[in-house]
């Protein structure tokens, strides 16, 4: 009787060893590519300052450039979308562990509805706010700058007061003067009612002509926008961070109505 076959390859015609796989050439465009981390797409993306090493409890929020609204700006352009702006305003809101919020600008003013949005958004927190203008806050970029528990500008910043302009084809004149106008009085109403000037004072700065800023209105130069009653304080990013701190420690509720 035949023993069992114990042979090294019971299965006829099957190799001891399977042949070597041909050795693939990594994908062109893959070498040395890693993906980007959180901290690096949130700077590239949304310019946040956050540093990963560093669990601060004031968050930075930065409006540079134009504010673009409903409208895509050039590529060219420098902008902050306000799609960007409140959802992480909404996450400031939520998350517990930020107690304050600096807002840093330096803007040239953009769409009116979307800066009077995000600074609708910044009164209605419930966390103190500081705004910093440094370079310029002109135009819709008012609005932003005073809706802070307590705003600062520096020496050399510079806000432009104006009435709204519109740009483009105008069909209906009347109807198109009565819908800026009302315009206009949104968003001087929001001023009054967030920063210490009155409406006549600011009314009588939007709508003067023949200084420094010819048939546009007026220019306000660091001391200036303090004086007037359209920012608290002369100051920089120490002072800022500081006034926050204080507002923090103090229990402060966010900015609100002051009048």
């Amino acid at each position: 009787m035949p023993g069992p076959d114990i042979s090294p390859n019971p299965v006829p015609n099957q190799p001891a060893t399977p042949p070597p796989q041909p050795q693939r050439e990594p994908a062109r465009g893959n070498i040395g590519h890693r993906p980007a981390s959180p901290e690096v797409e949130n700077i590239r993306e949304l310019g946040q300052t956050n540093i990963p090493d560093f669990k601060s409890e004031i968050h930075c929020l930065q409006i540079v450039g134009q504010i673009e609204g409903h409208l895509v700006m050039p590529p060219q352009n420098k902008t902050t979308k306000y799609e960007h702006i409140i959802p992480q305003l909404v996450a400031v809101e939520q998350d517990p562990s930020i107690k304050g919020l600096l807002v840093v600008l330096n803007t040239v003013g953009g769409d009116v509805e979307a800066g009077l949005a995000i600074a609708e958004m910044l009164v209605s927190m419930s966390k103190p706010v500081v705004s910093l203008v440094l370079g310029g806050g002109h135009s819709i970029g008012v609005p932003v700058a005073v809706a802070a528990n307590h705003s600062f500008i520096a020496e050399t910043a510079t806000m432009t007061i104006h009435p709204i302009r519109l740009t483009g084809l105008v069909i209906g004149v009347p109807q198109t003067y009565e819908y800026l106008d009302k315009m206009q009085d949104r968003v001087i109403r929001f001023i009054v009612e967030h920063a210490n000037i009155s409406e006549q004072e600011l009314r009588r700065l939007m709508f003067q002509t023949g200084e420094l800023a010819r048939d546009i209105g007026t220019i306000l130069v660091g001391q200036d926008a303090v004086r007037v009653g359209l920012i608290d304080e002369v100051g920089g990013l120490a002072s800022a961070v500081r006034k926050v701190k204080e507002l923090i420690a103090a229990g402060s509720p966010g900015p609100g109505r002051r009048h």
